[in-house]
């Protein structure tokens, strides 16, 4: 087993061999789990007590069934989605980018290499391997960002999803049965 020391070593290698976009890929993927993990705490730690405390004021309601209770209904309802699909949207976006940000890789690293060759020719394969890893490396990672965190995204989307029509359900007009 390689010492701490000797993985960091590594880690920095591999992250100049991939350039500047691979730490820009790095960063966006560090906030692109964050949130994810937020929203994943937030659905089992802090929202079972948010809806049960709105489930609960609902049915303290006397009124229950006229039009006014349904808009209050309604706009309760619509508080909890925004609560719940709150970052959604910027998590989506993040995973839009890490590809671009990938492909922005791909076209520096080719740059570089067309640079060598104005330079030094075709002769010199060690340079131009320096710009082929700066154009196939972001673009691997950029890819690998984007599809762990669509699979992710996607289990969330479908969690909220149902935890929306679980809270439109528990909301619908509720009587207790008569003791």
């Amino acid at each position: 087993m390689l010492p701490v020391r000797e993985y960091l070593e590594l880690l920095r290698e591999f992250f100049a061999s991939g350039g500047y976009v691979l730490w820009t890929i790095f960063l966006v993927s560090l906030l692109l789990w964050a949130l994810i993990i937020e929203r994943y705490a937030y659905l089992r730690l802090k929202y079972p007590g948010e809806l049960e405390q709105l489930v609960g004021a609902w049915r303290r309601r006397a009124d229950q069934s006229s039009w006014f209770a349904r808009k209050i209904r309604l706009a309760l309802i619509s508080d909890l989605s925004l609560r719940l699909t709150r970052s959604l949207a910027l998590i989506k976006s993040l995973i839009a980018i890490c590809p671009l940000l990938g492909l922005l890789g791909t076209v520096t690293g080719m740059i570089h290499v067309f640079d060598v060759i104005a330079v030094l020719g075709t002769g010199n394969a060690r340079a131009m391997a320096n710009g082929i890893s700066l154009a196939t490396i972001p673009t691997m990672a950029g890819l690998v960002v984007a599809l762990s965190g669509l699979f992710f995204s996607v289990r969330l989307g479908q969690q909220i999803a149902l935890e929306q029509q679980k809270a439109a359900d528990l909301l619908r007009e509720y009587r207790e049965a008569p003791v």
